[in-house]
């Protein structure tokens, strides 16, 4: 018999794994809060909390998958070097597991990023990269990791399938289960953004899986090319320009982005992500970030929506990270003003809608 054996010691990946699922074990599935809409109103709001991570957003979930999925698919090992394209948030998630497992990491994002941000990866143990243009992040990231020899983590490519979207305490399952003793167990809608396009593929897939009625909605950045590609059909949509709303928003049409679950787009200006950020930020005490804006513009529409048509339910978005990081950026007036921006029409659309329940037409 002839045989060809590539088989290796397992005892590195065995012991990361156990690490990871260690790590899990030790942390409480995260708060679905309930937003204090006027309670005349007949839809409740709820937001599930995903800055209680240990790193602080909704990537966490994300990096923890792709380094399970990549180990486990032998792609990394013992003194792999770890390469991500990441403007921020996830970079931060994956520095922390990077560390975790003895690994080097290494981030690749462009020049533009929250100072905060390159902070919190640093902390971790990881390394910047620097690129002028957001576009080359890609390929930059890619060449790095082969220079290496190490693996690119790739989240554009590998979000959509890293998690395991049939359960196993993904988010959408989670959202499901918290919701169960709630007056509408079965929300009307769940809205997300965009980033890799994981999220949305993860709660449509499950939707879909368990035979919920709720309806999926994706919120969009301005210079983002989501909404254009769902609006035409078109996958190879591109903006060429980067999100200014940090976390969601890309130039491109990632290859994680499943359009066919998704059952609205909704395009938000980048002021009235802030503004809402803002708004939100006084009504819960506590600061949040701007794709969290993002979300609960999309997600106030919705709700005008269902009062209108005299439609009670229940509604859920993602509070996705705290809004410390963007103390230079969103909660400053004068990096505000810099980018041209107006918030004054779009709080005085809050205003109103807190006051009535109306959305603006169109």
């Amino acid at each position: 018999m002839t045989a060809c054996d590539r088989s290796t010691p397992r005892t590195w990946v065995d012991n990361a794994v156990r690490l990871i699922d260690a790590d899990a074990q030790r942390s409480a599935d995260t708060h679905l809060l309930r937003y204090p809409l006027p309670a005349d109103w007949p839809v409740q709001l709820y937001l599930k909390d995903e800055s209680t991570h240990i790193t602080g957003s909704l990537k966490h979930r994300l990096a923890r998958s792709l380094f399970l999925y990549a180990i486990c698919n032998g792609w990394i090992t013992e003194g792999t070097t770890v390469v991500e394209a990441s403007s921020g948030s996830t970079a931060v998630s994956e520095a922390y597991f990077a560390s975790l497992l003895g690994l080097e990491f290494v981030a690749v994002m462009p020049e533009s990023t929250s100072p905060r941000k390159i902070a919190l990866i640093e902390s971790h143990g990881g390394r910047c990269h620097f690129v002028d243009r957001p576009s080359e992040i890609y390929a930059e990231a890619a060449r790095l990791a082969e220079q290496a020899g190490g693996h690119y983590l790739d989240q554009f490519t590998y979000a959509e399938r890293a998690t395991d979207w049939r359960g196993n305490n993904n988010i959408a399952e989670s959202i499901y289960e918290q919701m169960l003793h709630e007056l509408h167990p079965v929300p009307t809608w769940i809205v997300v953004g965009a980033g890799t396009g994981g999220t949305s593929a993860t709660i449509g897939r499950y939707i879909r899986y368990r035979r919920h009625g709720t309806r999926l909605a994706v919120v969009d950045p301005e210079n983002s090319a989501f909404y254009g590609s769902y609006e035409t059909g078109d996958p190879g949509y591109r903006t060429g320009m980067p999100s200014r709303i940090e976390g969601v928003g890309r130039p491109r049409v990632e290859p994680s982005f499943v359009a066919q679950v998704v059952d609205r787009m909704i395009a938000v200006p980048d002021a009235a992500s802030i503004a809402a950020m803002r708004h939100a930020s006084t009504v819960l005490g506590r600061r949040i970030g701007g794709s969290t804006g993002t979300n609960l513009w999309g997600t106030f529409a919705l709700i005008a929506e269902m009062l209108e048509q005299g439609r009670s339910g229940s509604v859920v978005t993602l509070l996705c990270d705290g809004g410390d990081r963007y103390a230079g950026t969103y909660f400053d007036d004068a990096w505000v003003q810099a980018q041209g921006l107006d918030l004054a029409p779009h709080a005085v659309v809050l205003e109103e809608f807190v006051k009535t329940g109306r959305w603006p037409a169109g």
